[in-house]
């Protein structure tokens, strides 16, 4: 595409994604300068048309991070009124059979006791709300594309996508080129698999003391059923069948809300074997099982969304400071698998960043102000010395490094590392959850050795030579629907005449390599029929379909030639996951 002159903004600090990460962070800042009465300038770039729209999540919510972020959070008309009554735990046997687990034999870190169910998009809309309120400029619909550097190698800032080019790149009637925002601190808070935190990772090899990064795909509804079938507080939980009869890991939930609506989803770990496999159908066939169709029964479909969940855990976690900024929240992958929850560890390493960038902030002013102002140096001790001593820290140079040790002197730090072997051994087998159990409930801590898992989820597929084939019933449009029925009720905005923004490093790999080696699984694993074979005048092609998008970034991570590299899609693009 042709370069464009481009406008700029400066603030002091720009925040990537309005998702609990990146709210938290920012009402955190302003928080910090009104204690200190200090003036400053936070932005928050949000890739969705409205707050919310891009936001999807279980969700039981663990309000650890909001009692301190918002002490008095509960008179402040927040969503979050709806707890936790009942907690079942399930164990599928087969089609028809389950068994439901003790309480005595489920990990304690999967107690609910004293979480709320929420929408984790609303929740979003009130801390929106209450960022706006505090100082901060929130822009919807502009999707943070590219990265901008300084000299020194550090990141300046972001670029923000141009809108109204046609899908061959050339300008139409309504084009207005993106804008530079520049930042003195960048946090860049996507969630899961994020396209700049991925580049990041790459760029400044944050992880190269880390396990690889490991996913699930949730798949998640929103139905209204029976009011003599709702229970609300009702948490259900499911282990076992169906992904567990294709040697795959995971597990499925139906979450009772209010107003006679329930949540259901089915969560696939993207390191499962066979290609064959489809998340979205089996999704469909957990929906069969007499322990969630009983409440699905004569009910109504409302909703539908996918998200991959980044649940690699403490093993998985990359360096979180960059030059110039840090990467905070799922886009670092701070999920507690262990607890199945990861809005309160992103809201809290939201939080340290704030309190690490106004320090950083502060002894930038410090060391620029040769008069030192009265009382600043004193002012700059106690920035610096929020939960550790860090006066030993002030001269390295990096003035955002310490963010690590404000990160390990927290209570989110502890948590994961408490927590580090959950996932590795979930990812072997189900059925080795006892060993879970035992950390959680006998010990109450980690086993004194760290398991890991080293191979990548996207290495994990086998040859269709190596795999039995699946065939999956077809949808009987009552409690299992099609892909392009299910993904009408995402309410996807997306104009068909823009640049397609799933990219393939090599087009010809979807047809010379992955068909002939993996049945092209492209077309199984994306959970909204975005990429399908197709034969057009008896030529066999590989078709993207990217207004299909619900920009689950499945893609992104399970192909096996990591061929398919997803980005934003024009400003405003995408679904809309309203309530859900």
């Amino acid at each position: 595409m042709p370069s464009v002159k481009r406008e700029s903004m400066e603030f002091d600090v720009v925040i990537v994604g309005a998702g609990p990460a990146g709210l938290s962070a920012a009402c955190r800042l302003h928080q910090l300068a009104l204690e200190s009465d200090t003036e400053l300038s936070v932005c928050v770039l949000e890739k969705a048309a409205d707050i919310g729209g891009h936001i999807l999540a279980g969700t039981i919510f663990e309000t650890h991070a909001l009692d301190e972020l918002f002490p008095d959070w509960k008179n402040l008309n927040t969503p979050v009124t709806n707890t936790v009554k009942q907690d079942d735990t399930w164990l599928l046997k087969n089609a028809t059979t389950a068994r439901r687990v003790p309480n005595m034999l489920v990990p304690s870190s999967l107690d609910n006791k004293h979480n709320y169910i929420i929408s984790l998009g609303d929740l979003c809309i009130w801390l929106a709300k209450q960022a706006e309120d505090l100082g901060v400029e929130i822009f919807t619909g502009f999707a943070a594309n590219e990265l901008t550097f300084d000299d020194d190698g550090s990141v300046k800032g972001v670029i923000t996508g141009d809108m109204g080019r046609d899908k061959h790149g050339n300008e139409k009637n309504n084009f207005m080129p993106g804008m530079e925002l520049i930042g003195k601190y960048t946090l860049v808070t996507e969630g899961s698999r994020g396209h700049l935190g991925k580049q990041l990772i790459e760029k400044y090899q944050l992880d190269k003391d880390a396990d690889p990064q490991h996913y699930g795909l949730g798949i998640k509804e929103l139905w209204q059923i029976d009011p003599a079938l709702h229970h609300p507080g009702l948490v259900m939980h499911s282990i076992g069948w169906p992904l567990a009869e294709h040697g795959a890991t995971g597990g499925g939930f139906l979450y009772h809300v209010g107003k006679d609506q329930v949540y259901v989803g089915l969560i696939t770990d993207l390191n499962y074997q066979n290609p064959y496999l489809s998340p979205f159908e089996e999704f469909q066939r957990l929906k069969l099982h007499p322990t969630f169709s009983r409440y699905l029964k004569g009910g109504k479909r409302l909703a539908y969304g996918a998200r991959t969940i980044t649940k690699g855990g403490y093993n998985s976690l990359p360096k979180m400071v960059f030059p110039g900024g840090l990467l905070l929240g799922c886009d670092a992958g701070t999920l507690n698998v262990a607890k199945l929850k990861g809005t309160h560890t992103a809201m809290k390493t939201g939080m340290i960043g704030a309190e690490a960038v106004f320090a950083a902030m502060a002894l930038d002013r410090y060391k620029a102000n040769e008069k030192r102002e009265q009382g600043q140096e004193q002012y700059l001790n106690k920035a610096l010395n929020k939960d550790v001593k860090l006066n030993n820290e002030i001269d390295t140079g990096n003035s955002l490094e310490h963010f690590t040790l404000l990160y390990k002197a927290s209570w989110v730090y502890q948590e994961l590392y408490q927590s580090r072997n959950f996932a590795p051994i979930t990812h072997r087998c189900n059925a080795m959850l006892g060993v879970a159990w035992f950390e959680q409930n006998i010990l109450h801590k980690s086993l004194p050795f760290t398991l890991h898992d080293s191979k990548p989820d996207h290495s994990q597929l086998q040859k269709v030579t190596q795999s039995l084939a699946i065939t999956y019933p077809k949808p009987d449009n009552l409690l299992t629907f099609d892909r392009l029925s299910s993904v009408f009720l995402a309410h996807i905005q997306h104009d068909a005449n823009q640049p397609c923004h799933l990219k393939l490093t090599d087009p010809s790999i979807p047809m010379s390599t992955n068909l002939p080696r993996f049945a092209e699984p492209a077309q199984r694993y994306c959970p909204a029929a975005v990429y399908e074979i197709i034969i057009i005048d008896e030529e066999v092609k590989f078709q993207i379909n990217a207004e299909n998008c619900i920009h689950c970034k499945a893609c992104d991570i399970k192909d096996p030639s990591q061929n398919i590299v997803w980005t934003p899609a024009e400003g405003g693009s995408g679904p809309n996951y309203s309530g859900m």
